[in-house]
């Protein structure tokens, strides 16, 4: 019996690398994409994403201005062109652009062109940052079905992607370090209230 153990052990040993290489290319063979949504604030939009399944990895971070590796106080100040948004790297095997959309549709409004919620100012503008042809065209396909079905004229814009730059730190998974502060903001921005208040009737209908 100690004999066959032995033999069993060595066996699982020699074969080891073999599965470890194999799992190395399995998942070196899923295809990481990258989705970038702005929202408004960047705390309220990160938190909706994050953990979701299929979901990597979201970050907090800026996109769409002039200045390069932007502070949250420059681009705060509304004068850098940046916009405050979300980077969502996703294995999309497991959840759709389609899927990460109708996330992202349900945490905005969609008619307001001056930001979002109490939030006003082309940095905290809601909108869709896309990376290839198929986001574009799915995207608009999006907007376009809001606008038939909530009878509205969609203010988030659509624009390609631009050089993305990480927030500061702190601001990176706020909702979990700052529980607390972060639901004061959200419930105190009216945040929720206008969500349910839109999506609501788009639930009903």
């Amino acid at each position: 019996m100690k004999r066959l153990f032995v033999i069993f052990t060595l066996a699982m040993l020699a074969l080891a690398p073999l599965a470890t290489t194999q799992a190395r290319a399995l998942i070196a063979a899923v295809e990481i994409k990258t989705a970038v949504f702005a929202g408004g604030c960047f705390w309220c939009v990160e938190a909706e994403f994050d953990q979701k399944d299929g979901v990597i990895d979201v970050s907090s971070g800026y996109m769409g201005g002039s200045v390069e590796n932007a502070t949250y106080f420059q681009v705060s100040s509304g004068e850098t062109g940046h916009i405050e948004v979300v980077q969502v790297k996703y294995n999309p095997q497991i959840i759709s652009y389609e899927d990460l959309l109708k996330i992202f549709w349900r945490n905005v409004d969609p008619t307001d062109p001056a930001g979002q919620f109490c939030d006003k100012g082309s940095q905290y503008a809601a909108g869709i940052f896309y990376f290839d042809a198929h986001q574009k065209k799915v995207a608009e396909k999006s907007i376009e079905d809001i606008e038939k079905k909530m009878e509205v004229k969609v203010a988030t814009f659509l624009r390609e992607a631009m050089p993305f730059y990480p927030a500061e730190e702190y601001h990176q998974e706020y909702y979990k370090k700052n529980e607390l502060a972060y639901r004061l903001y959200k419930n105190g921005c009216g945040r929720q209230d206008r969500l349910d208040a839109f999506w609501g009737k788009a639930e009903a209908k």
